[in-house]
């Protein structure tokens, strides 16, 4: 059986890809925390993903690249980029907004590498290696050590089931949303299809905006500065490498680098705002690379 297709690049995209990916991606969890004391998250991110349309499809059309065609295949980006970023995004912050701790929220989000592999399995019909499960697990394990103490802070904090559930609803989104990115329908240049993919997420966003967001900007520079930044970098950079490296590698492999993201976040906020960083949360670190080491290697 042939394995997964070669990234284009050679090994210099393979490794560079993956680095470039969890430091963008972690990041994220930094920006999105802050930005709902400035602005509504719905209309925060509906205004990001347009702009980021518009990038895309300026340089779609600049390149003379072939856009996607066929309802078929329309429909099928459309569906991809409402999964990935309109539910995905929208469901997590308002999980967030709604009394979900982010150390709970980040956890729940690391069940997504599980959750592909699942669906990899029971779906897709494929036949994972006992050291990808290993690792999976053994990553899941890092990231519960690193939220640790985050987890014990909010304990007496209840948890309200159907805010969990959202949550939860939220990484299955983007986990079905990324299986989506290997479909063959969904191949075609990253540019044109990533331009449609946001006016889908966008629809989503506009309908979550109407429905509970409240018309909320205050204009402040720090809002601006978020703004460029989530556009430029998070989308621009972080959602492109991620669909990228779905497209020309193995899906199980990609999503287990989502299990580094939060372990990550947690050491940026350590050095970039002096949240404390105790030892069980630096072995977790380790752990969790550990895990995700083992259940890319092949």
């Amino acid at each position: 059986m042939a394995g997964p297709p070669r990234a284009p690049g050679g090994a210099a995209a393979q490794v560079g890809a993956p680095v470039a990916f969890v430091l963008i991606w972690s990041s994220g969890f930094l920006v999105g925390r802050d930005v709902s004391h400035h602005a509504d998250p719905f209309y925060f991110l509906a205004l990001r993903l347009l702009c980021v349309a518009a990038l895309f499809a300026a340089a779609a059309w600049a390149a003379r690249v072939p856009w996607p065609r066929g309802a078929r295949r329309i429909g099928l980006h459309l569906l991809a980029g409402a999964l990935m970023s309109g539910l995905y995004l929208g469901a997590g912050w308002w999980a967030m907004g709604h009394g979900l701790g982010a150390g709970v929220t980040a956890l729940i989000g690391a069940l997504q590498p599980l959750f592909t592999a699942l669906i990899a399995v029971l779906v897709l019909r494929q036949r994972l290696p006992l050291r990808t499960w290993t690792g999976l697990v053994l990553g899941f394990g890092g990231v519960a050590l690193v939220l640790w103490p985050r987890l014990q802070a909010g304990a007496q904090q209840a948890l309200a089931l159907p805010v969990v559930l959202v949550a939860v609803g939220s990484v299955l989104s983007l986990t079905v949303g990324s299986m989506v990115q290997k479909l063959p329908l969904a191949a075609g240049d990253l540019r044109g299809a990533s331009c449609v993919q946001n006016l889908g997420a966008v629809a989503v966003l506009i309908v979550l905006a109407w429905a509970v967001g409240t018309p909320r900007w205050d204009g402040s520079a720090l809002l601006w500065g978020y703004f460029a930044y989530a556009v430029l970098v998070l989308s621009v950079g972080g959602a492109t490498l991620l669909i990228w490296q779905m497209r020309h590698g193995d899906a199980t492999r990609t999503a287990a680098l989502l299990l580094i993201v939060p372990p990550l976040s947690a050491l940026q906020a350590w050095a970039l705002l002096g949240e404390t960083l105790t030892p069980v949360q630096v072995a977790g670190f380790v752990v969790a690379t550990a895990g995700v080491a083992l259940a890319r290697s092949r």
